[in-house]
């Protein structure tokens, strides 16, 4: 495998704590999981996750699947990484939800069920073309910052 592929050094940190943190048995085993992940791994996993749900299927997608309980850390990840577009666009995404963000997810479901069909589709549409904008701005954008925020472990 090529050392040098945008992206490798990142999951390096990632993927040995990828099972250890689980996104699907709620809010207090999720916390205590990430808070016992080293720090820069964890900020890589939530910002990964994140980047990856919108990539997918938009903020809709990141909301309403159960990956949406990490929306806090991945603001915080993003704004470590010193990605502050991503950190601007997830903001505003997460004010949608009422004060303080719903880490539950049928709370998150209940939020995003507002509205007919056709408002739903398009509530994060502006927000999704800003993200979609920054990362396609340069190629592999997304793999080369988290590189970088990587090897800021390593000092």
């Amino acid at each position: 495998m090529n050392s040098d592929r945008p992206g490798q050094r990142y999951w390096s940190l990632v993927e040995p704590i990828w099972d250890k943190i689980s996104i699907h048995d709620g809010t207090k085993e999720f916390l205590r999981q990430f808070r016992a992940a080293p720090r820069i791994a964890g900020h890589l996993f939530a910002g990964h996750w994140c980047q990856s749900e919108v990539c997918n299927g938009g903020f809709d997608q990141f909301f309403w699947n159960s990956t949406g309980i990490l929306a806090p850390e991945a603001l915080g990840a993003y704004r470590a990484m010193g990605l502050t577009e991503w950190a601007d666009i997830l903001a505003d995404a997460m004010r949608y939800f009422a004060e303080p963000y719903p880490r539950d997810r049928s709370a998150r479901e209940a939020r995003l069920s507002v509205g007919d069909k056709q408002t739903r589709g398009v509530r994060f549409a502006g927000l999704d073309r800003r993200f979609y904008d920054w990362l396609h701005a340069e190629p592999d954008r997304w793999e080369r910052a988290a590189d970088r925020f990587a090897e800021s472990s390593d000092t």
